[in-house]
């Protein structure tokens, strides 16, 4: 683990003062927000290999990128009365053209937004991911769309055509693997496509590893007349700065070596005289990836390929629908950033939209048997596994606000492994293998969590049928939940010296903070039970947590201090983030005051960019300091706990897709980043239980 030579200074230096952040646009006036900076702004947010991103502030100061940080480059120009202005990118020759000045950027759920000013014309230029949670066959789609509005600024009329480009980077993992393209004919549609002439479909798994199968493809309506090709970018780009188009006879060779100087796909849309009413273009970026994730050695196609769709299909659909899904996912926002401004604040709304687009990017939806739909989830950044149950579970909080269903389809991989013959322990079981082979690794071969697994599980499942009003789910894996709390009955109490999900900090024994997700965890299975009519059962577990959590509190010294990290630790302290399901479920199992006094020790601890973890250092989780501030009684109280996972959004030296786990004394990353666990931050909107069930029973 990476520690700063300046660390021994300790929580001294989190008394910085921090400057402002100037954005581009003009300053704020007094009592707005300044704008939102993130650290790396979402432009493709499909899925774990179809992700792109800005690492930087302006989206013309550097190429853009895969997550994993490798160059995924996509280009856009505009030629406004023939003089040419940078859009997007800044590499491959689009150095010697004079970047448009960027007016904003705004992140929403579905959304990031741009604007610039470009020889008297304004241009919003927008990529939409059209994540409707509730809309599996969209959902699943793997299309966003980029759209080009451009107006006249000074009231008079200016010539405009655009330029688009890609490289075939987003077909390849290594440089020197061979591409070849295409050109379909797609009813209504110009198409252009990309991929790997070997195609080793799902024939490498990893962490930070990129997509060499499957095919790319960029669609523009033939109502737009855009001219498409894929040629040498020494001959696209001159042709595109002289004339506003592209050469005749240009097209690259049928299959190339991906590399830094390879042909690139490219669009020309010529808008022709654009006035002070909007003209506007789009373009349809996908990936046909064939095959979503191998699952008990059976290649599961994605979700919308479950009745045989094929490409073409797709991409006429996705056409037909635009209009629709761009208003539908503009009221989504709008909703969405409402309700969450209402429970947490404008802080707190922004970065719950940039974790909403970060988290379902690390996701993907697959046909399982039957044509059932699964989520299976990619551990980006920190060991690569297939659908790791302690990753699920600080996701959670968004996929049970948006739709419970998604968490079902999430955690059914794990429960079918666990009941499975393959499966020999009495506790639940950590991931499936490394993404996206999700073969159910041997459990010798298993990072071992047994309290923290079991009880995640437990706590997912109570909460998905607290979501739902009913027990169903629970009901198809009783016997197996049934076993889970029998475990934790057992050893939840006190855990041996076991790793939690914080593996990073190593084996803990007596660990306070997993003793609390146990007892929690019983009581939600007596909710369980009792919904089911099991009365023996939920009484018979009800007193048992009820007894375990009076223990809890004499053995972790919780009183009017901070409980302890370890119980055999004296002088020690942990956030207790597992203990925001006590609110949300109802479970009323420990002491209102525990919540109210941690929240104010965690308070006490903060710095400018938020409170450690623990006592043992000086780093934090996003993910889990965003649990512990929904402790908050009230909402300004939650907004002061909130404020430092803002501030570390907002001013972290690291340009990379959101961080969960960073220093808090300048905000600097620890480790990790782009992952899904940052769904955690909409904790807090479970615990307003009327904005939850509007959010989760919405038809």
């Amino acid at each position: 683990m990476r520690k700063p030579a300046w660390l021994g200074l300790g929580l001294a230096l989190a008394c910085i003062s921090l400057a402002p952040f100037v954005f581009a646009q003009a300053p704020a006036a007094a009592g707005l927000l300044p704008a939102f900076r993130p650290p790396a702004s979402p432009l493709v947010a499909v899925d774990p290999y179809f992700s792109i991103w800005s690492f930087s502030t302006h989206l013309t100061d550097r190429s853009t990128r895969h997550w994993t940080g490798k160059r995924m480059r996509l280009f856009s120009l505009v030629r406004v009365d023939g003089r040419t202005y940078r859009l997007m990118g800044s590499e491959s020759g689009l150095g010697i053209v004079a970047p448009a000045r960027q007016l904003a950027e705004r992140v929403r759920p579905t959304r990031t937004l741009y604007a610039f000013e470009a020889g008297g014309v304004r241009i919003r230029l927008s990529f939409l991911t059209p994540d409707l949670a509730r809309r599996l066959r969209i959902l699943s789609r793997p299309v966003t769309y980029l759209t080009w509005q451009a107006r006249s600024l000074d009231g008079r009329p200016h010539r405009v055509e655009l330029y688009y480009a890609n490289t075939a980077e987003l077909v390849s993992n290594q440089r020197g693997e061979q591409v070849g393209w295409s050109q379909p004919e797609v009813s209504g549609l110009t198409v252009l496509r990309l991929g790997t002439v070997a195609q080793p479909v799902l024939a490498k798994a990893g962490d930070f590893v990129r997509i060499n199968w499957g095919y790319f493809y960029a669609a523009a309506p033939q109502s737009a007349r855009a001219q498409a090709m894929v040629g040498a970018p020494g001959k696209l780009l001159p042709a595109f700065l002289r004339t506003g188009t592209l050469p005749a006879g240009a097209s690259a060779p049928a299959a190339f070596p991906a590399g830094n100087h390879s042909p690139v796909m490219a669009f020309v849309f010529r808008l022709g005289t654009v006035g002070e009413q909007p003209v506007e273009r789009h373009l349809m970026l996908a990936y046909n990836e064939r095959y979503a994730v191998e699952y008990f050695h059976r290649r599961l196609r994605p979700y919308w390929r479950r009745d045989s769709a094929s490409a073409a299909a797709m991409l006429v659909a996705a056409g037909r629908d635009y209009a629709r899904l761009a208003a539908r996912s503009r009221s989504w926002d709008r909703a969405l950033m409402a309700d969450l401004r209402r429970v947490g604040g404008r802080r707190y709304a922004r970065v719950a939209a940039l974790a909403y687009r970060q988290a379902f990017a690390a996701n993907v939806l697959a046909a399982g048997p039957k044509g059932r739909p699964l989520m299976f989830l990619k551990e980006i950044s920190s060991c690569g596994c297939a659908q790791t149950a302690d990753v699920i579970y600080p996701e959670s909080p968004l996929l049970l606000l948006v739709n419970p269903k998604l968490l079902e389809y999430s955690l059914i991989p794990l429960l079918d492994y666990a009941r499975s013959r393959r499966w020999p322990y009495p506790w639940a079981p950590h991931d499936l293998g490394t993404f996206p082979i999700a073969n159910a690794r041997l459990p010798s071969r298993m990072e071992s969590m047994p309290v923290e697994e079991t009880g995640n599980m437990l706590l997912m499942i109570d909460a998905i049928a607290q979501a739902e009003g009913n027990a169903q789910f629970a009901a198809r894996y009783w016997p197996l939940l049934a076993q889970w709390a029998k475990y934790l009955r057992a050893h939840g109490l006190d855990p041996g010296n076991q790793l939690c999900t914080d593996d990073f900090t190593g084996l803990l024994a007596h660990n306070a903070n997993l003793s609390l997700k146990a007892i929690l965890a019983l009581g939600g299975y007596a909710q369980l039970a009792r919904m089911r009519g099991q009365r023996a059962a939920a009484q018979k577990y009800r007193r048992i947590a009820q007894d375990y959590a009076r223990r809890w509190m004499q053995r972790a010294a919780a009183g009017r201090g901070p409980s302890r990290l370890a119980f055999d630790r004296p002088g020690t302290w942990s956030q207790k983030y597992n203990l925001a399901w006590e609110r949300v479920l109802g479970l009323h199992l420990f002491p209102a005051g525990l919540a109210r006094t941690e929240a104010r020790f965690y308070l006490r601890q903060s710095t400018p960019f938020g409170f450690p973890l623990d006592s043992r250092s000086a780093f934090t989780k996003l993910d889990w300091e965003s649990w512990s501030a929904a402790l908050a009684g009230s909402r300004a109280q939650f907004r002061q706990l909130f404020a430092g996972v803002y501030r570390f959004a907002q001013h972290t030296p690291d340009r990379v897709p959101l961080s969960d786990w960073y220093w808090t004394v300048d905000g600097s990353q620890t480790g990790f980043q782009a992952r899904p666990v940052v769904g955690g931050v909409y904790m807090r909107m479970l615990m307003d239980a009327a904005i939850w069930h509007k959010w989760a029973r919405a038809k």
